[in-house]
């Protein structure tokens, strides 16, 4: 990798680690819906222009439908969703439970056909969801549900969500992909997020947001695009494995969140999981290997 390709990323590695503490700062004193308006409402604004410029948002809304869809499960709900479970558990946790977003994905993909599994994912599998196991038998409070449920949804939708870009919009262009998307969230947003406006709009909380849609959202995306044509799309999925990790300092430094057993237990196995359990299958337990989809916007 090129000296360019590794800044960009640990660039994306971090970046992509932060909106767990920013949500939490923000859900504080926000209503989850409004943090999830302003973050797509002001990502959206910023990208746009880039969008037009460039003409990649045309042949999106045309294929309005799958872009609806995937706008859905892999935005309008995930990101409505982790700020309503951040507002009983720390972000830190959060973070590291949607890191077993991968694992989840190959369960999918290989029940469609597209893949299989060898000795190698099932191992995968079994160790990162035994580090969920622990995440959520050591440092979860089973009274709240809600929460709980409410990642597990996020998992999933940002698992079904790579594969309707694989078969639906895969050929379009991603700034217009991820503009277009933001742009259908803010609207679908927005009647929800006036009904709950804050009456007081205080620093930090509104400086979260600002943050989560500059840095975490706009810029992100930016960068990630410059990564993927830096080092191609494989490697660039691999900050998955760094997000939680920068969630998890952040959170223990920045946020005073415990480091707790479960963190000790889960972290390394989710992380062994997830590389075991996306890993390529060997050529001689099958020639062809479809590799597991990745999306850009599982913050």
């Amino acid at each position: 990798m090129t000296r360019r390709g590794w800044v960009l990323f640990l660039a994306m590695g971090v970046i992509w680690g932060v909106p767990y503490a920013m949500i939490r700062i923000a859900v504080e004193d926000f209503d989850p819906i409004a943090v999830a308006f302003g973050r797509t409402f002001l990502g959206a604004l910023i990208l746009l222009p880039i969008a037009l410029y460039t003409k990649a948002l045309a042949p999106v809304f045309r294929r309005w439908r799958p872009l609806l869809l995937y706008t859905l499960v892999e935005i309008t709900g995930p990101w409505l969703l982790i700020g309503f479970a951040e507002t009983t558990l720390n972000s830190s946790t959060v973070g590291l439970l949607i890191a077993a977003v991968p694992l989840i994905a190959v369960v999918i993909v290989t029940k469609l056909g597209h893949d299989r599994f060898d000795a190698r994912r099932t191992v995968g599998l079994i160790v990162g969801f035994a580090g969920v196991a622990a995440l959520v038998g050591f440092d979860i409070d089973l009274t709240q549900p809600a929460a709980i449920g409410a990642i597990g949804l996020t998992t999933i939708g940002y698992a079904v969500g790579p594969i309707i870009i694989n078969r639906a919009l895969a050929d379009l262009p991603p700034l217009g992909v991820v503009t277009g998307s933001l742009i259908l969230a803010a609207v679908i947003y927005a009647p929800f997020a006036a009904w709950r406006w804050p009456a007081h709009f205080t620093a930090d909380a509104s400086w979260s947001v600002l943050g989560l849609a500059v840095i975490c959202t706009a810029a992100a995306f930016l960068v990630f695009f410059a990564l993927i044509s830096e080092v191609g799309p494989a490697r660039a999925t691999v900050i998955t494995y760094i997000n939680p990790a920068v969630a998890i300092l952040l959170g223990v430094t920045l946020l005073d969140e415990p480091l707790t057993i479960g963190m000790g237990i889960g972290f390394p196995l989710v992380i062994l999981g997830s590389i075991l359990g996306t890993a390529r299958a060997r050529a001689v337990e099958q020639p062809v290997s479809t590799p597991v989809p990745q999306s850009p916007s599982q913050v």
